[in-house]
């Protein structure tokens, strides 16, 4: 999403919105201890919750870890791809809530579009609203936020999907790699992602690279634009660090000069399939729009939308009716304004087999999108972030499909990865803020706060930052300090390390030459 045409609309909602509480979908599975109880009260052994553990494919189907079959019935929630760094909405929603909603409606996956600026050291958020929601994501880095996403999102028994939409917050690239983030970063942050959640079942899989298209090729054997190559590349860093994840590959634009949609090309599958060194983990993505995004040939065909299941055929169905391999339409989205994106919307949810007649023997999906602010969709929300646009959710009901058991996230935070904020009940966690009080030109002094913003006592902690200057550090109080370049790591002095949770302390510090602009600030429970 978010081509030349696709841009987010993001306006701010002002009023305080209360989350909506999750309601359990009818016919998804309820969190339970592993037992059923029969009417004498013995207990019996149940089968596993279906989608539990990991998942690996077998011919077009997708398995759990007990070997069920399951069904992807999600929804996109995009943001961490532009440049506040983090899921829109927050301005106006507390992200627990959202959640929850994105469950009670009965979809079980959500993919989650994101930049490679987001792996940038200390990378931030903007746009989160902390006044009485989103409380515990005061001070976190992006990547900090995603961690509690994604650990509320396993106790809701939701999935998510990890999807590299652009190199970094300008815009979306046609190739996976570009000047300023070549392919060795683009390997590096997808191998950093999944070992970030190794252990942790809730993140299934990744999408290593949004909507590639013209000059992408498929099957063409120039590794600088064959991008079945590069996703077997990356596909196979992300497996060597954690290979129990899905890789889900998508198309091209064009094959053999048949023109598609961004990265809805599939056509090159049948000659030159992806070739991953673990085997039931590829699942081969398509992308499928309606009018309000672009114009197609194919809408204006007489017979329209009797000709849409050849044409689907044609571009990505095929994989999945010969049972070469699971597939998956990442995106697909309308406004709905239209007669003609109606007729669209259900012609395709009737090609995607009706979850009822077939179980999980059908197409998985993500429908785009959540947010509002989807400048030619639109969203599943209305603009005030809380209301359900009921008819467009209606049109989805015949393939959405039933919900996973709740979890218990591993991943960021288990011992040992003291950047993730592990489970809410039992975190270690600071913030910092930097205020310069006296600038004079050619030097300044600084006072930095500490906050505990977790919910247990600390014991230490560090301060970094990086100036933009050449600011040097001339003095410090109440915490030493080592500087390397413009990179200025603090830590606590032995009267301040101990803070107890919502506890602060400060330290300050004078500089030269002038202050110039405020750093990001990075805190680190030590």
């Amino acid at each position: 999403m978010f081509r030349s045409l696709r841009r987010a609309l993001c306006v701010a909602v002002a009023a305080f919105l209360l989350p909506l509480a999750g309601v359990q979908p009818a016919g998804a599975a309820e969190p339970g201890d592993g037992t059923a109880r029969t009417a004498a009260g013995t207990a019996t052994t149940r089968a596993a919750a279906a989608g539990e553990g990991y998942w690996h494919t077998s011919g077009r189907k997708i398995l759990d870890a007990a070997g069920q079959p399951v069904r992807i019935a999600g929804i996109n929630w995009f943001g961490f791809e532009t440049d506040v760094r983090v899921a829109h909405g927050l301005w106006a929603r507390d992200y627990k809530g959202m959640l929850d909603q994105i469950k009670s409606l009965g979809y079980n996956t959500v993919r989650v579009p994101y930049s490679d600026d987001i792996l940038k050291p200390g990378a931030l958020p903007g746009s989160i609203n902390h006044d009485g929601i989103n409380t515990d994501l005061r001070g976190l880095t992006s990547l900090q936020v995603l961690d509690r996403i994604v650990a509320h999102a396993g106790r809701a028994g939701l999935k998510i999907v990890l999807d590299r939409h652009r190199p970094d917050a300008a815009a979306q690239s046609a190739l996976w790699y570009t000047d300023a983030v070549p392919e060795s970063t683009w390997i590096t942050n997808l191998k950093a992602l999944a070992a970030r959640y190794k252990g942790d079942s809730t993140v299934i899989g990744i999408d290593p690279h949004n909507e590639p298209r013209d000059p992408a090729c498929w099957g063409c054997g120039d590794t600088a634009r064959d991008w079945r190559l590069a996703a077997e590349r990356a596909g196979n860093a992300v497996l060597s660090v954690n290979p129990e994840l899905l890789v889900f590959v998508e198309g091209v634009q064009s094959h053999n000069e048949v023109n598609g949609w961004w990265g809805g090309n599939l056509m090159g599958v049948a000659e030159h399939p992806v070739r991953l060194d673990v085997p039931g983990r590829l699942v081969y993505s398509a992308h499928d729009y309606a009018t309000s995004v672009a114009q197609q040939p194919w809408f204006n065909d007489p017979s329209f939308p009797a000709n849409m299941p050849g044409i689907w055929d044609k571009y990505w169905g095929y994989v999945f009716k010969q049972n070469i391999a699971p597939v998956w339409l990442g995106e697909f989205g309308t406004t709905l304004q239209s007669g003609v994106d109606q007729r669209w919307l259900s012609a395709l949810v009737s090609y995607l087999r009706s979850t009822s007649q077939h179980g999980a023997d059908g197409f998985h999906w993500t429908f785009w999108s959540w947010n509002p602010n989807s400048g030619d969709t639109g969203g599943i929300l209305k603009d005030d972030w809380t209301t359900v646009d009921t008819v467009k959710d209606g049109y989805l009901a015949d393939i959405k499909a039933p919900g996973f058991a709740a979890g218990d996230p591993g991943g960021p935070g288990n011992p040992g990865d003291p950047g993730g904020p592990g489970d809410p009940g039992d975190t270690a966690e600071c913030a910092a803020a930097y205020t310069v009080s006296s600038d004079w030109g050619g030097g300044f002094n600084a006072d930095v706060k500490v906050t505990n913003t977790g919910t247990v006592p600390l014991t230490s902690w560090k301060v970094t930052w990086a100036w933009n200057g050449a600011q040097r550090v001339t003095s410090m109080w109440n915490a030493s300090y080592t500087q390397s370049g413009a990179t200025v790591t603090a830590v606590n002095a032995g009267h301040n390390g101990a803070l107890t949770a919502g506890g602060s302390t400060s330290f300050g510090f004078g500089g030269a030459p002038g202050g110039g602009s405020v750093p990001s600030v990075m805190c680190t429970a030590t």
